[in-house]
């Protein structure tokens, strides 16, 4: 759970059945972002009781945002316009991907900085069998009594559910095969985030400064099994 995460290269991805122009985010070790501190307390403590923490903070309105440099792995994030969903896979340092990670969150808008979205907490881990557990219901119910969570959000979770198991059903979409195979471009340079960053007023539907662009991806990433897609 993260309400502002860091600069990712990204790209619009057209032409996928079941979820047509897909957003995808990459991140990569050394990208660095602003994240919730009681995120990056939890990654390097381990302690339950700060990851708690973050979901009361966030009902509160005190959260607080801490730099963050991303390590250990390679995440794609598969995003859907106007759902309540995104698809991660990650890739380790020798570029395998063991299935999917499905986030529940509001649908994502554009802003003149960038994307603004809200992690709902609710979780799904997929295996590479295919085989899938929930994860994070109790987060979720705490979010839920703590009003972070509306009960219209909560409907369009619930119908968000039976979208994801029914695109991972048919392995299309952000679960196509494709997606596990792609490989980020060793030559990709390090995004970098706006100096602004956190400061700068935010205009919903406006990207003239967003870090958002096709300038920011040297190719598209709708090439299969190609390491320079």
């Amino acid at each position: 759970m993260a309400p502002s995460e860091g600069t990712d290269t990204t790209e619009h991805v057209d032409n996928a059945e079941g979820a047509e122009n897909l957003l995808a985010l990459v991140r990569w070790p050394g990208v660095v972002g602003w994240w919730e501190k009681t995120w990056i307390d939890y990654l390097l403590t381990g302690d339950e009781v700060r990851r708690a923490q973050g979901i009361d903070d966030l009902a509160a309105g005190t959260w607080e945002l801490a730099s963050w440099t991303w390590r250990d792995t390679t995440k794609l994030d598969l995003m859907v316009p106007d759902a309540y969903f995104s698809v991660s896979v990650y890739f380790d340092a020798e570029e395998k991907s063991n299935g999917w990670y499905v986030d529940f969150r509001r649908p994502f808008t554009q802003t003149s900085i960038g994307l603004d979205t809200l992690d709902l907490m609710l979780d799904l881990v997929i295996e590479s069998d295919l085989t899938y557990r929930w994860k994070d219901e109790d987060e979720y119910a705490q979010g839920r009594r703590l009003g972070v969570v509306s009960d219209a959000e909560h409907r369009h979770v619930q119908e968000a559910r039976e979208q994801v198991i029914d695109l991972l059903r048919r392995r299309t979409g952000p679960f196509e095969d494709r997606w596990r195979t792609w490989r980020r471009d060793p030559g990709w340079p390090l995004p970098v985030l706006p100096a602004d960053a956190l400061t700068a007023a935010v205009a919903v539907g406006q990207s003239e400064r967003s870090p958002w662009t096709a300038t920011s991806i040297p190719r598209r990433m709708d090439t299969q099994n190609s390491s320079s897609d």
